[in-house]
C-alpha cells in the first residue's frame, strides 16, 4: 500500500489532473450556490439525475474496459519476452486498482440515482440538499479519478513504448 502511494506521488501529472478536477467541481458547486429550500433541492436533483445517469454509465463502461485492457497489456508484455522492471507492472496494477474503485463508485452512484426521489414527500428539506451534495460530490470524485487514471495510463503506455521501441544505435 505504501509503495502504491509513493508511485502515485511520483506521478505528478495524474495527481495534478485529479486535483484540477476536484477544484473544478468545487468551483462549479460554489458557482451554483447552496440549496436553501426543498423545492430548489428537488429541482437540482432532477437536473443532476438526468446527466449523472449518463455520466455514471460512461464511467462504469470506461473503467470496465480499462480493466480488460490492462489484462491484455500484461499478456502482450509477457509475449514480447522483454525485460520490464517491476515499476511498469506496478503501474499497470495501480491503473487496474483505480479502475476497479471507479467502477464500484459508478455502480454505487447509479444505485443512488435509481431512488425515486420525487416520491419522498414527508422528508425534511435538508434531506434533499444532503442527497444533492452527496451525489454531486460522488460525480466530482469519479470524474477526477477517471482523469487521473487516463493520465496514469498514458504515462504507462509511453514507458512501455519507450522500452519496446528499437534503439537507433544500430
Amino acid at each position: 500500500m505504501a509503495h502504491n502511494i509513493q508511485m502515485i506521488l511520483r506521478a505528478k501529472l495524474p495527481l495534478a489532473g485529479f486535483f484540477a478536477m476536484i477544484g473544478t467541481g468545487l468551483a462549479s458547486r460554489w458557482a451554483n450556490g447552496y440549496v436553501y429550500s426543498s423545492v430548489e433541492a428537488k429541482q437540482l436533483l432532477d437536473a443532476l439525475s438526468s446527466s449523472a445517469l449518463y455520466l455514471g454509465s460512461a464511467i462504469a463502461t470506461s473503467s470496465a474496459t480499462t480493466l480488460a485492457l490492462m489484462l491484455t497489456l500484461v499478456g502482450l508484455v509477457k509475449r514480447l519476452d522483454k525485460e520490464f522492471d517491476t515499476d511498469l507492472y506496478q503501474r499497470v496494477a495501480l491503473v487496474s486498482r483505480l479502475s476497479a474503485i471507479n467502477l464500484i463508485g459508478a455502480v454505487v452512484l447509479l444505485m443512488l440515482l435509481a431512488m425515486p426521489v420525487g416520491e419522498f414527500d414527508n422528508l425534511p428539506a435538508s434531506w434533499f440538499a444532503t442527497l444533492y451534495n452527496i451525489l454531486y460530490g460522488m460525480m466530482v470524485f469519479l470524474c477526477a479519478l477517471i482523469v487521473a487514471i487516463v493520465l496514469l495510463l498514458a504515462m504507462t503506455i509511453e514507458t512501455l513504448i519507450a522500452k519496446i521501441t528499437p534503439s537507433e544505435d544500430v
